[in-house]
């Protein structure tokens, strides 16, 4: 007899309900969180040798013991919070808020889900994930000390420092500058203050960025060879992905990053319009890589840029369609990777382009624009001779 058992993780406890596949339920347990916390779960479960089990955030809350489970040889899946919070929602009975109802929405949604996703152990792209967070908190460390310190030489200097500061910069500022009393000589303090801690951030970020450069390299991927991808885009795009097994289909990947328009029609009339849904890290990503590549006047994806301008895009639906071309060459590039058995985590396909050698097949951001009417974008054509190209193919199909 197959049975799930749903988890709900907690700091402190872990609450786990067992059901059937007719959602029956087999039994409950709540542990503690301690050492032998596995250990525990296994025993309780000891009854149903065909058992999976479904963690919530089983790469957040829940990493810990979905880690734990898959060292001890057991199949763990993971399930979103929100997929849990629906079947709670819709559920007809016992729908209050407990650890075993949260539990037994877990394993339901497992149950229903048409796409399992499996935990696996922790392996490089985990160790990508962990240093390219560090980063990012590092970063905006940085970036809130940096505006305290705007905020001081304000105070000090007439105008303040238009422009991005920096410590060599701060330092200047503040050498030339002689305090006219006590709150002058105290912000001048903490401004030096300030200044030092910013000083320490950009050595931390320094030894980070060292690290990271090791660990993609360690990594084997290819990444890093799409212009506008450094270690720290390859770091993120790898840790939050883990696998390219999870994605089908380029476009699938487009709207799992938020690089894909999404559909909003009613009726006959069919309207695109910028998602933002989707993995919000991975989007800053590309967005970053586009705007690398946009500021370099030999790349390609620069000339792909202005092209679009040129087709009559607004700046914003140019870079848009850039970040999609990066999206379906940073997808090219793992499912590269995965038939060298480096990150990605399946066999691929074998073509390999750069942001400018590929043609997204999602439409764009209008229903005016030439994807999303169903024809592939030209350069030099309008819009008006697109809508003739449309209309004789229109009586073209009427006559066959």
């Amino acid at each position: 007899m197959a049975v799930m058992i749903g988890i709900d993780p907690h700091k402190g406890s872990h609450t786990a309900v067992a059901v059937i596949a007719a959602e029956e339920l087999l039994g409950k347990v709540r542990v503690r969180a301690c050492p032998a916390q596995a250990g525990q779960l296994v025993a309780w479960a000891a009854a149903w040798p065909d058992r999976t089990w479904a963690v919530e955030g089983a790469s957040g809350l829940g990493h810990l013991l979905a880690q734990q489970l898959v060292a001890a040889g057991e199949r763990v899946l993971d399930v979103q919070p929100k997929l849990a919070a629906r079947v709670r929602l819709l559920h007809t009975e016992n729908t209050g808020k407990s650890d075993p109802n949260d539990a037994l929405s877990v394993a339901v949604a497992a149950l229903r889900s048409t796409t399992r996703r499996e935990a696996i152990a922790d392996d490089q792209a985990m160790v990508l994930k962990v240093w390219a967070k560090r980063h990012r908190d590092l970063s905006r460390a940085r970036n809130q000390v940096a505006c305290r310190l705007h905020a001081v030489l304000c105070d000090l200097v007439p105008g303040g420092i238009a422009d991005e500061i920096t410590a060599g910069r701060a330092a200047r500022i503040l050498g030339q500058i002689t305090p006219a009393g006590p709150a002058a000589q105290a912000r001048c303090e903490l401004a030096a203050e300030l200044l030092a801690d910013i000083r320490h951030l950009d050595a931390q970020r320094r030894e980070v960025k060292k690290k990271l450069a090791t660990a993609v390299k360690a990594s084997g991927t290819s990444l890093t060879e799409v212009f506008g991808v450094g270690p720290v885009i390859a770091a993120t795009v790898i840790g939050d992905v883990v696998t390219v097994a999870r994605f089908p289909t380029r476009d699938r990947f487009a709207a799992y990053n938020g690089t894909a328009p999404v559909e909003v029609s009613s009726g006959e009339k069919k309207i695109y319009r910028l998602s933002l849904r989707g993995n919000r890290r991975l989007n800053h990503a590309i967005h970053m890589a586009a705007i690398t590549q946009i500021s370099h006047a030999h790349s390609q994806g620069r000339a792909y840029y202005q092209r679009k301008l040129a087709e009559g895009k607004t700046c914003k639906e140019a870079l848009r369609c850039l970040k999609r071309r990066i999206s379906d060459a940073i997808y090219a590039r793992l499912r590269a990777d995965a038939r060298t058995k480096g990150p990605g985590g399946q066999l691929g396909s074998h073509s390999v382009s750069r942001a400018a050698g590929l043609t997204p097949r999602a439409p764009a951001l209008r229903a005016s624009h030439s994807r999303a009417q169903g024809q592939p974008t030209i350069p030099g054509r309008t819009h008006a001779a697109h809508a003739a190209a449309r209309a004789s193919a229109r009586k073209a199909r009427r006559a066959t």
